[in-house]
């Protein structure tokens, strides 16, 4: 037998196999055992110490998929995770509780709750950029909220997805927490499917098919996208501060990170200091060859490695441009002299390419922001609280920092999610909890007494019951 037949026959098994275990997830469900907040806790405590026993596979994994240092693995996936499962062990009996809410006096005499249940059958759909991170937070979320999961790992990262399935198959039951791995065609196997929830974090592109196959059954969603995110630097700022924070958080995964600065809009008293500190940065952070730094990632795969390729084909490089097709390495590279038709202005960027413009008058810049989709991030860099506070105030974007990048993502009490073509709905610490967790709103009325005004025949005046209703 041929691989292709023995590959063709694997896939029409598994597909099989979706409706079959979406059908017993969704019996195990019924049995209510997923909502005892206890068991929640305790398959929690398993899925961290199976991450803290499995680490050094997991460094192994992330190394061969994307050549991620130690530091940077445990840095932006395992201790996100690890820390995530923290809080939410630490808080879920606290965030699981009806919570009571005010009851006016229309309403006399009753009691207001405000119940979190379990959607029931979730779809989680992970990229390939932060293999671990974006299957396992998630993950977290919707085994918090009781609910049971269906995984779809990226198979761009196929060592990561086979760590995370050995993870996930050796914790839980499949009725429970299942895992589907494979290409194109698992992927629409399970979007034929009815979920309670689907939550797909990858490229807006796709984001829409998932939207569109989601509205067959009216089942919510949360679309984690991206787009492209602007960094505007003001004259009056910390000159070193600003260069490091820039070229860390553009290259942090060789800047294949949905909120890496996409592009920079400099103001033009500061452009040639700025544009040689980060160049001196860039030396600092990775040597004078970053090809040989243990720190500096590659590109995912030879697709990806020559789209980028094709984007550096605009404007003028003026720092960087080194390409090494074998090794899948792409240097740090600035350009400068880009147009707004240019591809690499036109498309999320996605690596470690970054477009430098500059400006006279804020008002430009945000006109420039303001004619094109939401962002997912925006980073303002500057001393001047009104120019911070009018950017702020009138642009739009799924989250922002000011004088750094990404770190707002590391903030579990702020929420992470997009706005427009950058995203729906919203997660990270309780904000998961609430994402996955359907708010049940329950009046609770006394037998001991009866208001007879609202049934008919109405006799009280109109008046009357305008002046009750103002107390709702």
């Amino acid at each position: 037998m041929s691989v292709m037949t023995d590959h063709s026959a694997e896939i029409s098994g598994q597909l099989i196999q979706i409706p079959q275990t979406i059908a017993a997830q969704r019996t195990f469900f019924k049995s209510n055992l997923t909502k005892d907040v206890e068991f929640r806790i305790e398959q929690l405590k398993k899925l961290r110490k199976a991450i803290v026993t499995n680490e050094k596979a997991i460094f192994e994994a992330l190394d061969k998929d994307l050549k991620k240092s130690k530091f940077e693995s445990y840095g932006t996936e395992i201790g996100i995770v690890l820390a995530e499962l923290d809080k939410l062990i630490q808080n879920l009996k606290k965030w699981a509780r009806p919570k009571k809410v005010k009851t006016s006096i229309f309403h006399f005499k009753a009691s207001s709750y405000i119940y979190k249940d379990p959607y029931g059958v979730v779809l989680i759909v992970a990229p390939w950029n932060y293999p671990f991170q974006l299957l396992m937070l998630p993950l977290v979320g919707a085994i918090a909220a009781g609910n049971c999961v269906v995984l779809k790992p990226s198979e761009m990262a196929p060592a990561t997805a086979k760590v995370m399935t050995d993870i996930i198959e050796g914790v839980f039951d499949e009725r429970y927490v299942a895992v589907f791995n494979g290409g194109v065609e698992t992927s629409t196997g399970l979007l034929k499917e009815r979920y309670d929830y689907i939550f797909f974090t990858g490229s807006t592109f796709v984001g829409k098919i998932v939207y569109q196959a989601a509205a067959k059954h009216l089942t919510p969603v949360t679309l984690e996208l991206g787009g492209k995110s602007p960094c505007i630097v003001d004259k009056d700022i910390h000159l070193d501060y600003t260069a490091k924070r820039i070229v860390w958080g553009k290259l942090v995964n060789v800047g294949q990170t949905c909120i890496a600065p996409d592009y920079i809009y400099i103001h033009r008293d500061v452009k040639d200091a700025l544009i040689t500190r980060m160049k001196e940065v860039i030396q600092e952070f990775y040597g004078k060859d970053p090809q040989k730094s243990k720190d500096y990632g590659r590109i995912i795969n030879e697709k990806h490695f020559k789209r980028l390729t094709n984007l550096m084909q605009a404007g003028e490089i003026i720092h960087g441009g080194n390409t090494d097709y074998e090794d899948k390495y792409i240097s740090p590279t600035f350009i400068e002299g880009v147009n707004p038709d240019d591809p690499v202005m036109q498309e999320e960027i996605f690596g470690p390419i970054l477009p430098i413009m500059v400006y006279d008058d804020i008002d430009d810049v945000i006109n420039f922001i303001n004619d094109r989709e939401k962002p997912l991030a925006l980073y303002i860099f500057s001393k001047n609280e009104k120019m911070i506070d009018k950017v702020l105030t009138e642009t739009s974007s799924g989250g922002a920092s000011i004088n750094d990048t990404l770190m707002h993502i590391g903030n579990d009490h702020l929420p992470f999610g997009g706005v427009g073509e950058s995203g729906i709905g919203a997660y990270h610490g309780e904000f998961s909890f609430e994402t996955f967790s359907h708010h049940k709103g329950v009046m609770n009325k006394s037998l001991a007494l009866d208001m007879p005004i609202r049934y008919a025949p109405y006799k009280t005046s109109l008046s009357i019951l305008k002046q009750l209703m103002k107390r709702m």
